[in-house]
């Protein structure tokens, strides 16, 4: 792909989304990111990732929980670059309780950020795309787009409708030169995982690594995490030319989880 190709990644000023990020800087794509930062920390990793692959940022800080937000931050892209050819909708937040003690604030927050966010930065960003034959949009899922899991009714419900989307968006370009999949990871070592490991291990009483070590093994047989780096090749591949016929895919990078 060509030098001067344009990403934007929601969420990416940590966890999976920097590592997605910081892959596609490596490819030589120009980068937007967007996430929870104060100025001078976005400055800072802006000017960071700048230096470190020789390619241009710019940060946006919208609130991509409103289609006000979302618009912001793809208005912005196009401000600053002309042009977005990958869109990376990464951005999520969870929340964990029975059905039936689920906040109702909650569900429609996780909803929002989670979803419609993805909606409406594909709804912005894709008329440009089929305007100039190309472009590539990679949603973030989880495994749990693909199964279900006791107390995520919201998460796993953001996550399949993700998949959907995804799917229906690849139909409706298939053969313009767009593509649209959607990874799909298991357990990623991130700060909300290391908060769920943390949770157990207290409830449990048990250590931290032992916790952890728990955790792998109920769901995911490799018994080792995913890495934000890995996600990030495979986002790079799925924007490269050689990936131009993969679309409409849910990819499972789980270790083997949903292979049972």
């Amino acid at each position: 792909m060509q030098q001067h190709s344009v990403a934007v990644v929601t969420g990416s000023t940590s966890g999976i989304g920097l590592g997605i990020a910081r892959s596609l800087a490596a490819h030589g794509h120009h980068l937007v990111l967007n996430g929870l930062s104060t100025p001078l920390e976005a400055d800072a990793l802006c000017a960071a990732l700048a230096q470190e692959f020789g390619i241009e940022t710019a940060y946006s800080g919208a609130d991509l929980s409103h289609a006000d937000g979302v618009a912001g931050l793809i208005d912005t892209a196009q401000a600053r670059f002309g042009r977005i050819d990958v869109l990376v909708n990464n951005a999520g937040i969870q929340f964990t309780a029975p059905v039936h003690e689920f906040p109702v604030e909650r569900w429609d927050a996780i909803l929002a950020l989670n979803l419609s966010a993805a909606f409406h930065a594909i709804r912005r960003a894709l008329p440009g795309m089929l305007e100039r034959g190309h472009g590539r949009i990679v949603n973030i899922a989880s495994v749990h787009g693909l199964v279900g899991s006791v107390h995520k009714a919201a998460y796993v419900a953001a996550k399949h409708g993700l998949v959907g989307l995804g799917k229906v968006v690849a139909l409706e370009t298939a053969g313009s030169g767009v593509t649209c999949n959607t990874v799909c990871p298991g357990w990623v070592l991130t700060p909300l995982v290391e908060k769920q490991i943390a949770e157990r291990a207290a409830m449990e009483g048990i250590p931290y690594a032992q916790a952890s070590g728990e955790l792998l093994e109920e769901k995911q047989p490799s018994k080792q995490f995913v890495t934000p780096e890995q996600l990030g090749e495979l986002v790079a591949f799925l924007a490269s030319p050689a990936a131009a016929q993969l679309t409409g895919q849910a990819i499972a990078v789980d270790g083997a989880w949903t292979a049972r």
